[in-house]
């Protein structure tokens, strides 16, 4: 992998688009309430994007200077030929950051390959140590499994890997010192994210179990010493260090410190939307512009570069009301 290219996605708001974040499926192993409705209608084959359409987009996109692509699903590593496309993805010109968001449930048997595709850092989401409430949340789900999976790839060393846990008060809001006892066990980080309401869900109100990155800090006082960090992954995360370790510890903070106004991501939904923003529904069809004009790199570029011109100041969530988004964030990208 090289530098990447000069970048020439600039939207209205001057916020230079470095970093694209890719959903290669909807479908999941696992069906966790906060991403998915239990028995989720999932996609056709033929309106999601081929291996090769996906290749092609991320090859469009590095030629435009994104120099990261994190791969996300559903759960990514369930998509037939899955490996193979991020060991095509790792060779692009261009791309310095190729990066995956995983459930755990496929790392025991796949760390290795995975790092050796080019991978650099694996996000890992794991909302409980519980055995029981792993398996209420995900409704499929064996944490054993993904802890095996974690310990595996730490084996492995990637440049780093991050666990991603969704905070909800009176589901797991006890169990954040836990979390991150675990994260400095095995020498990883963590990163608490509070809830974006994308979907109906029906197992809590999301008003009430709104737990704020701030009353994790503050339970996270009483066990560990957390010192500002510097360290910035591109993404939304703040981190600090957890003093004495080699771990950190991320807010994502939506609700409590709106972050947007350094957004530098778009998505690429399977269907082949490139979503503008996580909170809203301004988006552009690259499946379409591939498909009409096959083989048209330029094209392609162009309608990338106009598609800048959509992207919204900011998002529109609102944790006290009925979602305006119903898009579940397994057709999102996680």
């Amino acid at each position: 992998m090289t530098s990447a290219a000069t970048p020439q996605l600039v939207d209205r708001f001057g916020r230079t688009v470095n970093y694209l974040r890719i959903s290669i499926t909807d479908r999941c192993d696992f069906r966790c309430v906060y991403c998915m409705a239990e028995d989720m209608v999932f996609l056709p084959r033929a309106q999601i994007l081929t291996l090769e359409e996906i290749h092609t987009l991320a090859q469009a996109f590095t030629e435009l200077g994104v120099g990261k692509i994190r791969i996300t699903g559903g759960e990514p590593l369930v998509r037939k030929g899955a490996l193979e496309l991020l060991q095509n993805l790792g060779r692009l010109d261009g791309l310095n950051e190729l990066v995956l968001t995983t459930n755990g449930s496929q790392l025991v048997n796949m760390a290795e390959a995975l790092k050796a595709a080019g991978v650099k850092r694996i996000n890992v989401s794991l909302d409980t140590l519980d055995a029981d409430k792993f398996k209420a949340i995900t409704r499929t789900g064996d944490l054993q499994q993904v802890v095996n999976g974690i310990k595996t790839a730490a084996a492995v060393g990637f440049e780093r890997i991050k666990i991603n846990a969704v905070i909800l008060k009176g589901r797991n809001h006890q169990e954040v010192g836990d979390l991150v006892a675990f994260a400095v066990e095995n020498g990883v980080d963590i990163s608490f994210i509070e809830e974006m309401p994308l979907g109906v869900v029906a197992q809590h109100d999301r008003s009430d179990a709104y737990y704020s990155s701030d009353r994790i800090k503050a339970d996270l006082a009483r066990e560990f010493t957390l010192m500002p960090s510097t360290a910035n992954t591109g993404g939304p995360s703040k981190y600090f260090n957890v003093v004495g370790t080699q771990s950190r510890v991320g807010f994502i903070s939506p609700h409590s410190a709106n972050f947007c106004s350094a957004c530098n991501r778009v998505r690429l939904t399977v269907e082949g939307r490139l979503l503008l923003c996580l909170g809203n529904e301004h988006s552009v069809d690259l499946k379409q512009v591939l498909r009409s004009h096959p083989g048209d790199m330029q094209a392609l570029k162009q309608a990338i570069i106009e598609a800048m011109l959509v992207k919204p100041e900011k998002h529109e969530f609102n944790i006290h009301e009925q979602p305006v988004i119903l898009r579940y964030m397994n057709m999102t990208g996680g």
